[in-house]
């Protein structure tokens, strides 16, 4: 079961280094902030720099969310856990895991989560989302050539190619969200 925890925007690390110390291996499997790669231009060259997908939550993988509650008040920093009952929470719906996963070219299930791209967090990993190889035509027409993005066509809302940014309008958590994903220009026929 996958889940999502509100935590003090900034502190997410901090967060993932006290569960992982505090909460025991049998009832929480993996914690995680999720990271996308994204293109700044600093002093006229672009650098690729690393950043929350996410800002303000940690995602966690549990079998057993009643005793992960139950372990989780043991942890004063934590705001609030996301869900619609207040003695509960709720896990992520299959389409959100499903498009976590994709995001960050994730395969497999829950027990076996493959990875292309991953940096350190706390004493586990964490997924990245890479940066999408983009192909830019004639009319400023974008062409996707890489994961994220591909396949995600219908739901980009916005390219800004100064900035290197796709936003993609999704349904996530039961909200209809915008998420900025990185991309790489490969190719520009202008």
């Amino acid at each position: 079961m996958w889940l999502v925890m509100q935590v003090v925007s900034g502190r997410e690390g901090h967060t993932v280094l006290l569960m992982e110390r505090i909460l025991s291996r049998e009832v929480l499997e993996k914690c995680f902030v999720p990271m996308r790669r994204m293109k700044k231009k600093y002093q006229g060259s672009w650098k690729e720099i690393t950043e929350k997908l996410f800002p303000g939550y940690v995602f966690l993988i549990s079998e057993q969310p009643q005793l992960l509650y139950d372990e989780l008040k043991q942890i004063p920093v934590l705001t609030k856990l996301l869900g619609n009952c207040e003695e509960y929470f709720t896990p992520l719906s299959e389409d959100d895991v499903r498009l976590l996963k994709k995001l960050q070219d994730l395969k497999g299930e829950q027990e076996g989560i493959g990875n292309r791209d991953w940096i350190r967090c706390g004493q586990q990993e964490a997924p990245v989302a890479g940066l999408s190889k983009v192909i830019v035509g004639e009319e400023k027409t974008i062409k996707i050539i890489s994961e994220p993005l591909k396949n995600l066509e219908g739901r980009i809302k916005k390219v800004n190619l100064h900035k290197r940014v796709a936003v993609v309008e999704t349904e996530f958590m039961g909200n209809r969200s915008a998420i900025h994903l990185g991309i790489e220009i490969v190719e520009d026929n202008l």
